[in-house]
């Protein structure tokens, strides 16, 4: 029996403004799968702040409310204490989540707010021009650092799940990747588990998904799911952070 496909209601049947083989179309439909599957569309409120994601309510199909760059948790904090009942989540790109709004990131999973978040970890500043970011790899060519990432005068890239997962006011946190059809899965399962803990009240729970910008790497979009699975989660594995 030939399975036919069954477009989510959350997420609207229009084109989007993404470029060739970025990531965000694929996990925005896994965030509608998952708001149908557990049937909270009419509870959902989603915080899209500044970046690549900016117009996420262009695409979604329920509620969303938009915020200043880096105040995603901030407003979503606000949200979710004056309307307990409903399901509320940020969508953050690395930039957005990791470097402007770190403060409110760190703020928000050490009180243990009952929130879920998806972060889109492509390892540049995509929307701005492809600068450098806080999880750009090291030597990788960015539009700020033309010769590579020098740990000398840039730093490391900035393991943000690693760095929450000690707070105890963070109960969930896993990295997945949509580089592969199976890591697609596993995405998938993660983001709908970060929501199962909202709605059942266990707090606060991120999803670090490593998604290829081929347009800033420099590389056609195979090749872009390929450095994914060869070189970017060697240094962000994959897996359950805690």
């Amino acid at each position: 029996m030939k399975k036919i496909y069954c477009h989510p209601k959350s997420l609207r049947n229009v084109s989007t403004h993404y470029c060739p083989g970025c990531g965000h179309g694929i996990a925005q439909k896994l965030v509608a799968e998952v708001v149908d599957e557990l049937g909270i569309r009419e509870k959902v409120i989603a915080i899209a702040p500044v970046g690549c994601a900016v117009v996420a309510y262009d695409y979604w199909d329920f509620d969303c409310s938009e915020a200043a760059h880096g105040r995603a948790l901030a407003v979503a904090t606000a949200i979710k204490r004056v309307r307990p009942q409903n399901i509320v989540f940020t969508y953050q790109g690395d930039g957005d989540l990791a470097a402007i709004g770190a403060n409110e990131t760190i703020h928000a999973a050490n009180r243990g707010e009952n929130l879920s978040v998806i972060f889109i970890n492509n390892a540049v500043y995509g929307m701005t021009g492809g600068q450098m970011a806080p999880t750009t790899l090291l030597n990788q060519k960015t539009a700020t650092t033309p010769k590579g990432r020098d740990a000398k005068f840039h730093g490391y890239p900035l393991k943000i799940s690693e760095m929450l997962a000690v707070s105890p006011g963070v109960k969930y946190i896993e990295r997945t990747s949509l580089h592969s059809p199976q890591e697609i899965i596993k995405t998938k399962k993660a983001i709908k588990q970060a929501f199962l803990n909202q709605i059942e009240g266990v707090g606060f729970s991120l999803v670090e998904v490593l998604s290829p910008c081929p347009t800033y790497w420099g590389m056609p979009p195979k090749s872009a799911l390929e450095w994914i699975r060869d070189v970017m989660a060697k240094e962000f594995p994959l897996g359950r952070i805690k």
